[in-house]
């Protein structure tokens, strides 16, 4: 049984993994990792199934009972003054209507010096992004699959210009708990614009995500396997910086093999004591790695640790994210358990 499920989810994946290459897409914010906990394991982590309310934002199906009466608060500053924070919140109303999940996500990108077409200083502008979320999870009765679906309201000014979407995520989970094993499948991202910025409709980021994760039998230890952007094959491009020279002196393209591009879909992690109330955690995320990656010089691109630390009621959760020699980032999570 155990062989033929795994055989459908890797036959769902690869079903899946066709669509479109390029292209340019609005409210990319929605795809930022939604806790320090996503970050420190490798970022867009799917299957995630505790009392963890945050982990709903990115797989709706996670969404149980444990996270009942949960209030998560998450910040984080990126580049410049850029800074980045979700909150979630899950309350069970009933046991048998399940649980219902309320998320709230926005970045800031700070203030910006504004210039017009001669170069002439013109007045400071900001620009801002949020997103409304609010998510139901089924547990289809009498088996170990969990359904789910985010419905979202989006914001966006940047500058003079507006602009309103809306999205759902479909998930799907199911539990082996046999062999102690999740596998998830999500849909993210799935709408459009009800008003642009001027006049041109612009796509919104979706993504299929999947995910493949374990809690050993006789280590504390549960590892996590994502594989993102599966609606699109070729997600690699040619750094030119890394392209060969030929005795002439003319240069060609990188040539990013088909393993290379394989890998950039892949994130992975490791979540020491996980049941317990002190937890480690290590990610590695492919793509990050390869994209930020300097030639003949190791920066450890793409790693990613941090730690969740529980006290009573209150957790406290810290992730650190290595992007470039200049550029690295830190995530604050904190979460209350009201009940």
């Amino acid at each position: 049984m155990l062989k033929q499920i795994v055989l459908f989810f890797l036959l769902l994946i690869c079903s899946s993994s066709i669509g479109q290459v390029g292209g340019r897409y609005t409210y990319q914010f929605l795809n930022l990792t939604s806790s320090p906990r996503q970050a420190a394991l490798g970022g867009k982590i799917v299957t995630i199934y505790d009392e963890d309310v945050n982990q709903v934002m990115f797989n709706p199906a996670v969404l149980n009972e444990d996270m009942d009466n949960h209030l998560a608060m998450n910040y984080g500053s990126y580049y410049g003054e850029a800074s980045y924070g979700t909150a979630s919140y899950a309350y069970t109303y009933d046991r048998h209507i399940q649980t219902f999940y309320a998320g709230v996500s926005y970045v800031n990108y700070g203030s910006f010096e504004g210039y017009d077409e001669n170069g002439q200083a013109t007045s400071d502008f900001t620009g801002s992004e949020g997103a409304l979320t609010l998510g139901y999870a089924y547990n289809v009765p009498y088996t170990d699959l969990h359904i789910g679906v985010n419905a979202k309201l989006i914001t966006s000014t940047l500058e003079s210009y507006n602009s309103i979407g809306g999205a759902i995520d479909v998930g799907i989970l199911y539990e082996i708990e046999k062999n102690n094993v999740n596998l998830a499948l999500v849909f993210r991202n799935i709408g459009t614009q009800f008003t642009t910025y001027s006049g041109i409709k612009e796509n919104l980021p979706f993504e299929i995500i999947a995910g493949v994760s374990q809690e050993l039998e006789h280590v504390p230890l549960r590892w996590h396997l994502s594989l993102e952007n599966l609606q699109q094959w070729n997600i690699s491009f040619s750094n030119p910086v890394r392209g060969e020279t030929s005795i002439d002196g003319s240069t060609s393209d990188e040539k990013v093999s088909f393993v290379n591009n394989a890998l950039r879909h892949v994130a992975f992690g490791v979540e020491l004591f996980p049941q317990k109330a002190f937890n480690l955690r290590l990610g590695y995320n492919f793509r990050r790695g390869e994209e930020l990656r300097i030639d003949e010089q190791r920066n450890f691109s793409g790693v990613s640790l941090g730690f969740g630390l529980r006290i009573n009621k209150l957790k406290f959760n810290y992730s650190y994210s290595r992007y470039t020699l200049a550029a690295n980032t830190s995530l604050f999570g904190l979460t209350l358990n009201f009940q």
